[in-house]
């Protein structure tokens, strides 16, 4: 139910509109204007009838008094002596509308719904053109590999069905874009999804979040906030690593769930929402419940439907396809024309483990194309950490060896090939022959090949 507040210094206007309007709103009621801004700080208040001659106070101050600190609150302006100039005025300083005393309430109560839908219709806009003003691919999942086509099989299955999921996998898989997946695929698709991250909020500010509140439900709290709970209806609600949840806030969300209502802080009215519940999370949640730090109703509550992300060493046919992927959105990002990538560098690529899984190898790769000097990905433009642990004997390079050749003309050849195998970086080629870097750059010396950076 919204709430209106009504200023006029005449007490049979405050008793007349309180009796007129106490059935379909909250009404709160001011003869001064000092008690008048008192409760628009301490209530959460939608709508000011605001009479324009309040005594020593005129009326279009207190209008722009108001507008300037409560920018979202609709005003309707009272007078008893009407004039052109006056209501262009009020309109001028942010009033919706304007209107005359005797008040036919009728009409007025007409006027109070059309406020409203304008306030809530204007929060839509606002919406859509942040949305429009920031365009965002919704989600991009690519993959070739058989462990990710069991994935896109399960999404398939389970995209309309109003069903909760829980998403497991290490950090960086993107359990967020298979969460975004089902949700652009569901009949769902054009209503909300609001995403939260558990782990990145703390427990007292979580709570707020996603139920909402009212204006002062607590210190801090100057405006009205829906939650991402409210937001959802209609739509999917993610909730990212669920697992970090506190306990306590757990017992909330799992009410919400059984009552498909949500209570704002700082409110006693539930408001009915309808949204599908996605989860993910890095942990195991069995584990969790046996220690007591994750309730066992809550988890079978959410895991209706499971499905795990592999991580990116279990799925290495991706990695050529995921690489000219970035390539090409850092490419256009940093304005660079990258052709591609050495088979080289992609052989290092596959040898690697990624315990940083996909977000790791995006972040390799961005850094190669901002490095980059010519139009092609090579070794030189990895970092060296990955070149480390390199193992040669699972990639596809090898050097041939003749009889008749000297011990030191073989040993030369490997280090050689070794040194431009690792882009000519010192520290991962030595660590690669597992010798010191000094006794390969005596080695290269040697060669004459120290002049190669």
């Amino acid at each position: 139910m919204n709430s209106i507040l009504v200023i006029d210094d005449e007490p049979s206007i405050l008793t007349a509109l309180e009796l007129a309007l106490e059935d379909s709103f909250n009404i709160y009621t001011s003869p001064t204007v000092p008690e008048g801004l008192s409760l628009l700080k301490s209530k959460s208040i939608d709508l000011v009838l605001l009479d324009q001659y309040l005594g020593e106070y005129d009326g279009l101050d207190v209008l722009k008094s108001i507008k300037r600190d409560f920018p979202e609150v609709m005003v309707i302006a009272m007078t008893a002596h009407g004039t052109i100039d006056s209501s262009v005025k009020s309109i001028q300083m942010g009033a919706y509308y304007y209107i005359t005393k005797p008040l036919d309430i009728t009409g007025l109560k007409i006027l109070i719904k059309k406020a409203l839908d304008y306030r809530s219709l204007s929060y839509e806009v606002e919406s859509l053109k942040q949305k429009i003003e920031t365009p965002d691919q919704p989600f991009k999942i690519v993959a070739a590999s058989k462990k990710m086509d069991e994935v896109f099989s399960m999404i398939e299955k389970i995209k309309d069905l109003d069903i909760n999921v829980l998403i497991t996998g290490e950090s960086g898989t993107g359990k967020d874009l298979v969460a975004k997946g089902i949700h652009y695929s569901s009949k769902r698709c054009s209503s909300p999804l609001e995403i939260i991250n558990c782990a990145a909020i703390p427990n007292n500010l979580l709570e707020s979040e996603l139920f909402g509140y009212e204006r002062g439900a607590f210190t801090g709290a100057e405006h009205k906030y829906n939650g991402k709970i409210a937001l959802a209806n209609g739509g999917t609600l993610f909730l990212d690593e669920i697992g970090e949840m506190d306990i306590s806030l757990q017992a909330k969300l799992l009410r919400v769930i059984q009552e498909k209502k949500v209570t704002p802080l700082g409110s006693e009215v539930s408001i009915p929402v309808d949204f599908r519940l996605i989860a993910a999370t890095n942990r195991d949640l069995s584990e969790l419940v046996e220690s007591g730090a994750f309730r066992e109703d809550l988890f079978f509550r959410l895991n209706v439907v499971s499905i795990e992300v592999p991580p990116l060493r279990d799925r290495k046919e991706d990695i050529p396809l995921l690489s000219s992927f970035f390539i090409k959105k850092y490419g256009e990002k940093f304005k660079k024309h990258i052709n591609g990538m050495s088979s080289e560098a992609i052989a290092i690529l596959e040898n690697y483990e990624y315990p940083g899984n996909v977000r790791e190898l995006e972040n390799i790769v961005e850094r190669a194309v901002a490095l980059s000097s010519s139009d092609i990905i090579t070794v030189s433009d990895l970092p060296g950490r990955i070149l480390e642990g390199l193992d040669l004997k699972k990639s596809n390079d090898w050097i041939p060896v003749s009889l008749g050749k000297t011990l030191d003309e073989v040993v030369k050849e490997y280090i050689v090939a070794t040194y431009e195998y690792c882009g000519r970086n010192k520290r991962s080629t030595a660590k690669v022959l597992s010798i010191s870097e000094r006794n390969l750059y005596n080695k290269l010396n040697e060669y004459g090949l120290n002049s190669l950076k």
